[in-house]
C-alpha cells in the first residue's frame, strides 16, 4: 500500500525519505515501466468524457457518471483509497474499495501518482461526512506524469512561474481566473464591436514594410521571396486599404511586434484591437471609447465602477476631456505654444526635470513632458486631445490650428490605453508627410515611417473620411483585473533565454 505523501519544494516525502527531482523521476518511469508490463497503454488517444466534474456535481445522487480529470490529492487507508479529481469546471471526491474493483484495478492504484490523468465511472453518493462522492466502479489511466507538480509554496519564483505559466495555472487558482476574465473581457469587445455593425478583419503579420505608427521593427528574411520582410508594428495602412476598398466599419484583433524595450506596460509582443470607421472623425470615436470600454465593465465585472490598485475609477462616460496642451499647462503653468522650435523645447524640459533622452521631434519633448508630469495623475478616465502634427503624421490637422491633428488618446489609472485619430486621406499631403519622416530617418531616427509607395497608391484611389481606433489589449486587461505588470496578463510573456 501507499505511505504518507507530501510535496514540497519539488521533494516528496514517501514513506520517510525525501527524494530529489530526479529520483521522483526515476521513480515514476519505473512505474511507467510496470505499466506497460501488466499490459496498459498509460497514453491512450481517447476517452469518453461525458459530463464535466461540474455537471457530475448537479447530478442526482446514485446517478451513473463518467468523467476525466487530473489527480490532485490522494489518501489511502486499508481497503480503500480517496482522491481529488480536478477538471477546467470543478473538483470532486473520488472513493476507491478494494471489494468494488477487479484485483488488477485495485494493484494498479499503486501506480497512480499526483497529477496523473483519469478517467473514471461510478455511481454518485454522500459519505458520512456530507462529501459529495463518486464510488469508481472503473477507471482508465489517461496520461502518466513523470514529474511530481510543485506545492504552491515551492513556485514563488516569479520568472519561473512565467516560464512555466503551465504549472502557475495548477498551483494558482487565482492566475487561470485572471485569464479566464480576461479572455472575457475579449468576447465582451468582440460582441460590442459586432452589434456596432463591425466586421471582423485578418491582415498580415507579415508586411514588406512597416508603419503604421512609430517604432522599430523586427526584420526576417523572407526565403521563398529571397526579400527582407517585417514583423508587424501596426495594423493600420492594412485596415485603411480595406477602407478603400469598400469596407465601413471593421476591426481587427492582431498581434503586433515592436523591437523595443522591455517594462511593466511594454511588451515586444502584444494583442492590439484597431478599428476603422468610415465617415467618422476622431470626435466620434471618444464617444465610441467610452461606451465600448464602460459596456465591457458593466458586461464582464457587473458594473462601471471599479477598483484599481487601491484607487476608485467610475469608467461611467462621460469622460474628462482636453487637449494635450492644456493638460500639461494646468500641471506645469507651461504655454507649450510659445515654444516655437526645438531646441527652446529642450530647454523648457530642462527647467522641469523631464528626461528628454534620444527625443528629436518638438512634438515628441511634449509628450515626454505629458508622460512624466501629468499622465500618472490621470486615474479617472480622461481623453487627451489634438497632439502636435510632427508625432502624428498620418492624421488629419486640425482645422484652426494645422500645427496639431486630430488624436486622442484614452488614460485610466495613470496609463494609456489607446490611441485614436482622424485618418489622413490626402494622398498628396500624406506623401508630404512620410517624406518629412524620410528626412528624420537619413538624420538618425529610426522609429519613423518609411515612405510606403503602395499605401499612397491605394490612397489616390481615394478613401472617404476615416477615423480609427486602437487599444492595448493587455493594458485595458491590467485595469479590468487590477494587475500592474504587462507580463502578468500574458501567458507566456517575452523573457530572456533561460540559462543552460
Amino acid at each position: 500500500m501507499r505511505g504518507p505523501l507530501l510535496i514540497v519544494n519539488y521533494h516528496l516525502v514517501y514513506n520517510s525519505f525525501v527524494m530529489s527531482l530526479d529520483e521522483l523521476r526515476r521513480f515514476r518511469l519505473e512505474k511507467l515501466k510496470a505499466l506497460k508490463k501488466s499490459g496498459v497503454d498509460p497514453f491512450p488517444s481517447k476517452f469518453e468524457k461525458t459530463l464535466s466534474l461540474a455537471q457530475v456535481r448537479k447530478a442526482k445522487l446514485g446517478a451513473k457518471v463518467q468523467t476525466a480529470g487530473r489527480i490532485m490529492a490522494w489518501r489511502s487507508h486499508g481497503g480503500i483509497t480517496f482522491a481529488d479529481l480536478v477538471d477546467y469546471t470543478e473538483k470532486i471526491q473520488l472513493l476507491f474499495k478494494e471489494d468494488t474493483l477487479s484485483k488488477a484495478d485495485w494493484e494498479r492504484l499503486s501506480l497512480l501518482d499526483i497529477g496523473d490523468f483519469l478517467g473514471v465511472g461510478g455511481e454518485l453518493f454522500k459519505t458520512q461526512a456530507g462529501e459529495l462522492t463518486v464510488l469508481i466502479k472503473n477507471y482508465v489511466l489517461l496520461s502518466k506524469t513523470l514529474r511530481p507538480l510543485p506545492a504552491k509554496s515551492g513556485l514563488t519564483d516569479v520568472e519561473e512561474r512565467y516560464r512555466k505559466r503551465y504549472l502557475d495555472l495548477l498551483v494558482n487558482p487565482e492566475i487561470r481566473e485572471r485569464f479566464d476574465r480576461i479572455s472575457a473581457i475579449t468576447e465582451s469587445m468582440r460582441r460590442f464591436l459586432l452589434k456596432e455593425g463591425y466586421t471582423e478583419v485578418l491582415t498580415p503579420s507579415l508586411q514588406p514594410l512597416y508603419g503604421g505608427t512609430m517604432a522599430r521593427p523586427f526584420v526576417t528574411h523572407f526565403n521563398a521571396l529571397d526579400a527582407d520582410f517585417y514583423l508587424r508594428i501596426a495594423n493600420e495602412l492594412y485596415l485603411k486599404r480595406l477602407i478603400a476598398g469598400g469596407y465601413e466599419k471593421i476591426f481587427e484583433f492582431s498581434v503586433d511586434f515592436r523591437n523595443e524595450g522591455i517594462d511593466t506596460t511594454h511588451s515586444p509582443e502584444f494583442l492590439q484591437m484597431e478599428t476603422m470607421w468610415a465617415y467618422a472623425n476622431y470626435e466620434d470615436n471618444m464617444g465610441f471609447a467610452e461606451r465600448m470600454i464602460s459596456a465591457i465593465a458593466k458586461d464582464v465585472l457587473g458594473g462601471t465602477k471599479i477598483v484599481f490598485q487601491g484607487q476608485k475609477i467610475d469608467l461611467t462616460p462621460p469622460w474628462k476631456r482636453l487637449r494635450l496642451v492644456e493638460a500639461v499647462s494646468g500641471e506645469t503653468k507651461l504655454d507649450w505654444d510659445k515654444i516655437k522650435n526645438f531646441k527652446e523645447a529642450q530647454e523648457a524640459a530642462k527647467k522641469l526635470g523631464v528626461r528628454i533622452a534620444d527625443k528629436h521631434l518638438r512634438g515628441e519633448i511634449l509628450e515626454e513632458i505629458f508622460d512624466q508630469l501629468v499622465k500618472p495623475k490621470l486615474i479617472q478616465p480622461t481623453l487627451i486631445r489634438d497632439y502636435p502634427r510632427d508625432i502624428s503624421p498620418l492624421a488629419k490637422t486640425v482645422k484652426d490650428n494645422s500645427d496639431y491633428t486630430e488624436r486622442f488618446e484614452v488614460f485610466i489609472g495613470g496609463r494609456e490605453l489607446a490611441n485614436s485619430y482622424s485618418e489622413g486621406n490626402d494622398p498628396l499631403l500624406l506623401r508630404e508627410n512620410f517624406e518629412e519622416q524620410a528626412k528624420l530617418r537619413k538624420a538618425g531616427t529610426q522609429e519613423v515611417h518609411p515612405v510606403d509607395e503602395d499605401f499612397l497608391e491605394a490612397m489616390e484611389y481615394g478613401m472617404p473620411p476615416t477615423s480609427g481606433f486602437g487599444i492595448g489589449m493587455e493594458r485595458l486587461f491590467m485595469i479590468l483585473t487590477d494587475t500592474t505588470s504587462i507580463r502578468d496578463v500574458m501567458l507566456f510573456p517575452a523573457l530572456r533565454p533561460a540559462p543552460k
